[in-house]
């Protein structure tokens, strides 16, 4: 386990410099990418925390960590970089991200997929979970950040107007 701390959400397969507004690697919005270098670490962490909430909703309507330790100690046995304050349901993903065509049997990871899930292969599971993400991050992007966006553009009265 490499004792540096994850500095960035990158996976490095970013797409915003294709033009999507929502990296479909991290998850991160454009300008985020764009300008994370420039970031205090209290707007590193804001992007963190929502990152997270995202993720934890998808993972959380898929599966159940029922024992924390056995997967803290699975990822460090095979060297899975994890953030140990995020949470497991972080981790989880973290796990099945790296590991969903050799993993047999998660519960030896300390996890169940709930019932409506346990007939699919794990790695069709992960890109559904990494979809589901994407489009999560995308609707929020869409709801919250692009009317100021807007706004700042092309002023309120236009956005008014529309």
């Amino acid at each position: 386990m490499p004792n540096h701390t994850i500095k960035t959400p990158c996976v490095g397969l970013c797409s915003t410099v294709y033009g999507d507004l929502v990296c479909r690697g991290c998850k991160r919005y454009h300008h985020e990418v764009i300008q994370w270098n420039g970031y205090t670490a209290g707007e590193k962490q804001a992007v963190w925390q929502r990152l997270e909430q995202l993720l934890v909703q998808v993972m959380a309507s898929k599966l159940e960590v029922f024992d924390v330790e056995r997967l803290r100690q699975q990822l460090q046995d095979r060297q899975i970089r994890f953030m140990p304050h995020q949470s497991p349901y972080c981790w989880a993903y973290q796990l099945i991200a790296r590991g969903a065509r050799v993993i047999s049997r998660l519960d030896a990871y300390g996890l169940a997929l709930l019932p409506e899930f346990r007939e699919r292969h794990l790695a069709d599971l992960r890109d559904a979970i990494d979809r589901e993400f994407f489009l999560l991050s995308e609707a929020h992007y869409q709801r919250y950040i692009a009317p100021s966006f807007l706004k700042d553009a092309f002023g309120p009265a236009l956005i008014a107007a529309l």
